[in-house]
């Protein structure tokens, strides 16, 4: 009977690990491995995402290209749909489309009109994510590329 316990137990957290969206965590910009081909990447960035009932809450913090710093925060639907923006100079709405399991991709939109759309991905092993971006930063600049991150 103990040993019947000790393994639904087992069984229970692994379900629990199993279930666990693969973008929730904590990533850290690797500048190295980060391509843009129009303007500049941050000089410095970290993503953590939490998981909030049925969204996920999105904190972005760092330095940017010109040194100033960077922030943003908003929640959006695990399943895709509209999100609701808390926190950012750049973008005032956010919606998401869940490609699978590993893949979405975020429109964000400044004052109705469209500013960045970014394909973001989780490694199949979870240990990297990648955001291939296109639009224009808070200064109106265009920017294209890939941001690389590792999970903390």
């Amino acid at each position: 009977m103990r040993h019947l316990r000790l393994v639904l137990a087992l069984l229970g957290l692994a379900a629990s690990l199993w279930a666990a969206d693969p973008f929730v965590g904590t990533w850290s910009l690797n500048v190295a491995k980060s391509k843009y081909k129009t303007g500049n990447p941050p000089k410095q960035q970290a993503i953590t995402i939490v998981e909030a009932g049925d969204s996920l809450d999105i904190a972005i913090t760092g330095t940017a290209a010109d040194g100033t710093p960077m922030s943003a925060r908003y929640l959006i639907p695990i399943a895709g749909g509209k999100g609701v923006v808390k926190e950012s100079p750049a973008y005032d709405e956010i919606s998401t489309k869940r490609i699978d399991a590993n893949t979405r991709e975020n429109t964000y939109l400044k004052a109705g009109k469209e500013v960045l759309t970014v394909r973001v991905s989780v490694s199949r092993n979870g240990k990297s994510l990648s955001a291939k971006l296109k639009g224009t930063d808070t200064r109106g600049n265009a920017v294209e590329g890939t941001l690389a991150f590792d999970k903390l």
